[in-house]
């Protein structure tokens, strides 16, 4: 009895952070389909990895929003999708995308870290394809 409650709990923690993951995803894909720093750095972690053009530098999440304002200036979006999302087997949500500014597009791909009731964006990344 003791064993299926805590395979059960597993597995609603589980399905938690997921839809807790998912509903970050959203959220930061409409921003970024803006080209909204602004409002990225909303969901961003206090302290978060970015990499653009295969630069990876931690920053605050002000910081990060100065960098990441600086590259949708220098690409502005005409397109952004979700092409896979989901969690690693010790249940991190990530997702993969894909963001288009004129002739260039770029792999995005970022990491989900929920603590407590809330996730936020610990890695976010921007490489040209």
């Amino acid at each position: 009895m003791n064993r299926i409650l805590i395979v059960g709990l597993v597995v609603l923690w589980s399905w938690q952070a997921v839809a807790q993951g998912n509903n970050v995803v959203d959220l930061v894909k409409e921003s970024i389909k803006a080209g909204s720093a602004k409002e990225l750095a909303k969901y961003l972690n206090t302290s978060v990895d970015v990499t653009i053009d295969n630069k990876p530098e931690t920053y605050s999440r002000a910081q990060a929003e100065f960098v990441l304002r600086d590259f949708f200036k220098a690409n502005p979006p005409s397109e952004f999708n979700i092409i896979h999302q989901g969690s690693s087997k010790g249940g991190q949500p990530f997702a993969i995308g894909q963001y288009k500014s004129g002739g260039n597009t770029f792999r995005v791909w970022m990491k989900i870290r929920i603590s407590g009731n809330q996730s936020l964006v610990q890695e976010i990344s921007f490489v040209k394809e």
